[in-house]
């Protein structure tokens, strides 16, 4: 077999894959230069079709919490593949897995598994409706949650990435039911909710956004939401697809203390795999097929590879709650690393971080929502990117996107970071 370099790859894609890339932000549109083809991963490490090694900070977007090639969970894939890849029926583990997402989630009585982050919020969408009878939902600026058409408007991360904040195909009927406000402004919340009263089936969030870079909700806007739906009749959807089993056993819900009536969640369930799932109160979770009128189904929902490899890593986690301490050290030391370079050059660039989570913005002002993230200097980005893969360290390759820290990461990889952003800051200066 000839052996072929990441560029000769991407020549090959383009002739038979949009773009050459099977998703829009791996095309590096926003930051320079042709993407990388990756042919192997380890620990805190990837490895690409070239023979180079990067330091990993995106993590499959986040759902390698311990790292690549985990032995534990590699150990129930293999198991789980002799006894069959699918079987499109239901298995012992779909029920172990259910088990131990409601026994960790605080929101979650019943949970429904799918395939996808993007399904998961659809389905939850289509699950609120008919649960209120209402058509409209409420989303925030900036705030993706997947690809489905009623959450295309003013989304964050890819589509702003590739220039095209809506995308066609996406109906006009479609796009009058989606509702928006900024995120951290409970006062246009109050004021869109107002004008729609009795018609907004669900406020959907990310309790942490990640897909407009990591942007924390300010103190009392996750209660605000709260009220305001218990006051309305509105159910509260929080999409912790990013923040689900990452932030914390129970994700962002558990940290804030806020409980949503749904939550969906991501890959991070799968260990990486093709996985999703939405779960709530057990009179909400009721209404879906078979036991209700919602219909939603999928034939490799509950997947017995996905789900053995979600157990595995879940059951770790809840079994090692010292992971989350671990890997915000680890973060907190990276962050710690670049303010101090910050300090040194007068730059005022701004940080934001929570657990494992974090994001280098570069702007001199505190971002709490889209507009303030957009305000970033994309070209300077690019550049920083560039260089940081020059020295063996692998963002995510969009201003718009959260980093995220597996506990494979050391001390030593730490300072190859720091030293890397050192010399990026001392080449601009």
């Amino acid at each position: 077999m000839k052996i072929e370099t990441s560029k000769e790859l991407f020549e090959r894609a383009k002739d038979y894959i949009p773009g050459g890339v099977n998703s829009p932000v791996r095309a590096f549109k926003a930051v320079g230069g042709d993407p990388i083809f990756f042919a192997k991963a380890e620990g805190a490490y990837m490895y690409d079709e070239d023979g180079n090694s990067y330091i990993d900070l995106i993590n499959s977007w986040g759902p390698m919490i311990l790292g690549h090639a985990n032995k534990k969970i590699e150990e129930a894939i293999f198991k789980a593949v002799i006894g069959s890849p699918s079987f499109g029926a239901p298995s012992r583990m779909e029920v172990e897995l259910a088990e131990l997402i409601t026994e960790m989630v605080p929101s979650i009585e019943k949970v429904r598994m799918v395939n996808s982050g993007t399904e998961a919020t659809m389905s939850a969408i289509r699950l609120a409706r008919g649960f209120t009878k209402r058509d409209k939902i409420l989303k925030f600026e900036g705030c993706y949650h997947g690809h489905g058409d009623s959450f295309l408007i003013a989304a964050g991360s890819g589509v702003v990435t590739m220039g095209t904040p809506d995308s066609p195909g996406v109906t006009k009927g479609t796009a009058k039911d989606t509702l928006l406000a900024p995120f951290n402004d409970i006062e246009k919340v109050r004021e869109v909710v107002s004008s729609n009263a009795g018609e907004i089936a669900a406020i959907i969030v990310e309790p942490v956004a990640g897909n407009m870079g990591c942007v924390l909700p300010e103190p009392g806007f996750l209660d605000g939401l709260r009220s305001i739906c218990d006051e309305d009749g509105i159910l509260l959807i929080f999409d912790e697809v990013m923040t689900g089993f990452r932030l914390a056993k129970g994700g962002a819900q558990e940290i804030y203390g806020v409980i949503p009536d749904l939550t969906t969640l991501g890959k991070i369930i799968g260990a990486g795999m093709p996985v999703g799932a939405y779960g709530g109160r057990k009179d909400i979770m009721d209404f879906v097929s078979p036991q209700g009128p919602v219909y939603q189904a999928g034939t490799l929902s509950g997947n017995p590879v996905a789900m053995a490899a979600g157990y595995a890593q879940l059951s770790y986690l809840n079994e090692h709650p010292e992971v989350y301490e671990n890997i915000e050290k680890t973060t907190l030391k990276i962050k710690k690393g670049y303010e101090r370079i910050l300090k040194k050059h007068k730059l005022g660039y701004t940080m934001n971080n929570i657990g494992s989570m974090i994001s280098l913005f570069f702007t001199d002002k505190k971002v709490t929502d889209f507009e303030l993230a957009k305000s970033c200097d994309t070209e300077l980005f690019g550049r920083y990117f560039r260089h940081m893969l020059s020295k063996g360290v692998y963002l995510a390759p969009s201003q718009f996107e959260s980093l995220f820290i597996s506990n494979s990461i050391s001390d030593t990889e730490v300072d190859q970071i720091v030293n890397s952003f050192d010399s990026f800051i001392q080449s601009q200066v």
